[in-house]
């Protein structure tokens, strides 16, 4: 609520149809997303639902393809595949058939159909007010769905009151303004690509933070994701096409 202090000079939307599109974007983002996270983390742990959880840009690959008619190159698909062995060797996923992966997964098709709609929709919206009123349709959602599957509490402490903070402005309004910004000027797959990165930071944070031990996987998944990212965001179509047009001027 605070932010929406701080929007309200910015131009917002004027027709109900622009406010609906913020509603059904709030609706997958932020309360389909969080919801089947925080449900998956009851029967599986944190790391397997990261890792179920960013395999979204592999499926903004998939859905691009299908319902926008993108067209990416065979190493584009490869640098997509070699992000999610990345994520996984990262995580070292040792998954069973449990329902908080079928939430998971589902986390991950929320998120992948979010970033198509902000992808396609979110031109016509200021990213400040996209993100403020995204998260609190979003919000209100999961308020209300937290009635049905639990019994609300704050304990009021500087410890809850400083995670609290830093999810209110750092993981949620900064980064989904970010987020949007981004989604905004460049093209979705390749976006989302660089979400394969999270998990890789989230394990080596827990290193520098939280003194936890940290493996070999932990590195090698880190390559294969750099490579991943690297592939899905080249053109080397495009750089070739660039040598042969300079080839003919000298010639």
């Amino acid at each position: 609520m605070a932010v929406i202090v701080f929007i309200l000079k910015r131009p917002h939307p004027t027709s109900i149809k622009s406010w609906i599109k913020i509603l059904v974007i709030g609706a997958f983002q932020t309360a389909g997303v969080m919801g089947c996270i925080f449900l998956s983390l009851r029967t599986i742990t944190a790391s397997e639902s990261s890792i179920l959880t960013f395999t979204n840009p592999l499926l903004v690959v998939v859905f691009s393809t299908i319902f926008l008619k993108t067209h990416y190159k065979f190493y584009q698909w490869i640098g997509v595949l070699f992000g999610l062995v990345g994520v996984s060797i990262t995580m070292g996923a040792q998954l069973e058939l449990k329902i908080g992966i079928f939430y998971g997964i589902l986390s991950a098709v929320f998120w992948a159909i979010a970033t198509l709609l902000a992808n396609k929709w979110g031109v016509h919206f200021d990213t400040w007010v996209l993100s403020a009123y995204q998260m609190l349709f979003g919000g209100f959602l999961l308020l209300l769905s937290s009635f049905i599957v639990e019994k609300p509490f704050f304990i009021l402490n500087s410890h809850s009151l400083l995670v609290l903070l830093w999810l209110s402005i750092m993981s949620s309004i900064v980064q989904f303004a970010v987020w949007y910004y981004l989604l905004q000027k460049g093209d979705p797959g390749k976006t989302s690509a660089f979400l394969f990165l999270a998990p890789f930071f989230g394990v080596l944070s827990g290193w520098l933070i939280l003194g936890e031990s940290l493996y070999l996987s932990i590195i090698v998944g880190g390559i294969f994701i750099i490579i991943g990212i690297y592939l899905v965001n080249s053109n080397f179509q495009q750089k070739n096409h660039g040598v042969k047009r300079i080839l003919k001027i000298n010639d």
